[in-house]
């Protein structure tokens, strides 16, 4: 499945999920005041933008925000919310597409690194986060921890979520460092929804490599946006990168 095929037209008109979810206010807020504080001294740039999830409550802040998006119909969506002028948007891949300006913050939120499929592209993002930024500036990346702890042997699927209406499902490739997450959501009928996307896992310490590679440092790593401790139970981290004041 091409990034293109799996953000269409359908997927856009039910991404957005006001009030609940990542959209619910006990998991935005936190990632938006997290946003602004640190980008409070200059211009934001997101890579993958998508609807504006994020974008859009950041702005509203006084943070000038641009963006970079893959999918026409994820800006489309946006574009009900906020018009060109606000938030400005390259259409391209977030590992190579260039915006105009310097930044004092790019970031990555809600696992999207991981739509990279190969560790040369997730790379090349940190590179390319890192010719957008001034000296001093950031690099923001959340992403979930791998539970391959949770796979016993011969088990290649683990259900990371069950709620009425809903049953989130990882099927893994270990050789690869591929999953895919299967979504799946049911109503009153026999009938279920599902949506399914590909990517490839990265580890905390391989993550950290990436930045080095790129000629990041790591400044900060939490559990959550609300500064919650890293741990080795940990399922998820926000990681704060840092360009050198002098390279």
């Amino acid at each position: 499945m091409q990034q293109e095929e799996i953000w269409d037209a359908d997927t856009a008109r039910r991404y957005d999920t006001p009030g609940s979810g990542m959209s619910a206010p006990e998991v935005l807020g936190p990632t938006v005041d997290r946003l602004a504080h640190l980008g409070r001294e200059g211009a934001a740039l997101e890579f993958a933008i998508g609807t504006g999830r994020v974008a859009v409550p950041l702005a509203a802040r006084g943070i000038p925000v641009t963006g970079i998006e893959l999918s026409l119909p994820m800006v489309e969506q946006l574009r009900t919310k906020v018009d060109e002028a606000t938030i400005p948007v390259v259409m391209g891949d977030m590992a190579t597409t260039v915006a105009p300006g310097e930044y004092t913050l790019v970031y990555l939120v809600y696992n999207t690194i991981s739509n990279l499929l190969t560790q040369a592209e997730q790379v090349e993002c940190f590179r390319n986060a890192a010719r957008h930024l001034a000296p001093g500036g950031r690099f923001v990346v959340e992403l979930w921890v791998p539970e391959l702890r949770r796979l016993p042997p011969g088990q290649t699927a683990t259900v990371w979520q069950s709620e009425p209406g809903y049953i989130g499902l990882d099927t893994y490739d270990v050789l690869h460092q591929h999953v895919v997450s299967h979504h799946f959501r049911f109503d009153g009928t026999t009938q279920a929804r599902l949506f399914r996307s590909p990517h490839r896992y990265i580890w905390p310490a391989e993550l950290d490599l990436m930045a080095q590679l790129a000629g990041f440092e790591l400044e900060s790593r939490h559990a959550d946006w609300a500064g919650a401790a890293f741990t080795a139970e940990s399922r998820s981290h926000v990681s704060v990168y840092r360009i050198p004041q002098t390279q």
